[in-house]
């Protein structure tokens, strides 16, 4: 049974900084690529980075700017750290996995807040 786990989520104020963190249990992990994306209220869910399992990095549109997402093949957890946040930003957090064999699986998500 594939599991992610995230956390890292809370309030912070804009110009802030947060670290979500995602444990991944029943895939194999250095064989699968990891990603996350976001669901903010009243909109689709929508794709913020993704990285292979050699840890190439892919983010959407202008995400790399203040974005960076990176993994530990050894803990078997992903990372997305998160700079100048703004209230734009606000949204569920949502971690991600696809295995080739083992499909696509999602988290429940962590809340991000960014509010004066």
């Amino acid at each position: 049974q594939v599991q992610l786990v995230e956390s890292g989520g809370g309030l912070v104020q804009p110009g802030g900084s947060l670290r979500l963190s995602c444990r991944a249990s029943g895939v194999p992990f250095t064989n699968a690529r990891m990603g996350w994306y976001r669901q903010a209220p009243g909109r689709q869910r929508e794709l913020v980075a993704t990285i292979t399992s050699g840890g190439t990095a892919n983010y959407a549109n202008t995400m790399s700017d203040r974005f960076t997402i990176s993994r530990d093949n050894a803990k078997n957890m992903v990372y997305l750290q998160m700079h100048t946040l703004e209230p734009e930003d606000t949204a569920v957090y949502i971690c991600n996995v696809w295995h080739r064999s083992m499909g696509n699986h999602w988290g429940q998500g962590t809340l991000v807040t960014v509010s004066a």
